[in-house]
């Protein structure tokens, strides 16, 4: 069984506050010190919003970090797994999404995977 020293856990929808943009920096800087590969990224509820593409915070007066989230490819970060269920929940079976190596798995595998992890962070 795979073990990983941190996960990051998007639960938070990426605008209306701050936790997001947060994640999104605390994550990219955990990467400096890990291995790529001792990182689990989940997105679960409200947190997937954070992947779709094609965004346009500004019109909420908004930075728009989303596109950050591409430089996980960038960091080799491909731990990323997405929660299929709150993905069809919220209607976004069909969605595009920013990330090109996202894996969708049940809630079940996410929190499996999320017991592999000797720290948790959601945000």
């Amino acid at each position: 069984m795979k073990k990983y020293k941190i996960a990051f856990l998007f639960t938070q929808p990426p605008f209306g506050s701050a936790i997001s943009r947060e994640g999104l920096d605390a994550l990219l800087a955990a990467s400096a010190f890990c291995d790529e590969q001792e990182i689990l990224i989940c997105f679960i509820n409200d947190g997937v919003f954070n992947l779709l593409a094609n965004q346009q915070p500004e019109q909420l007066l908004q930075k728009d970090h989303i596109s950050t989230f591409k430089l996980l490819d960038l960091y080799d970060l491909t731990e990323c797994f997405i929660c299929q269920e709150s993905a069809k929940l919220r209607k976004l079976d069909d969605a595009e999404w920013v990330l090109p190596q996202l894996q969708f798995r049940t809630k079940a595998e996410i929190i499996t995977l999320l017991h592999q992890s000797e720290k948790i962070m959601t945000f």
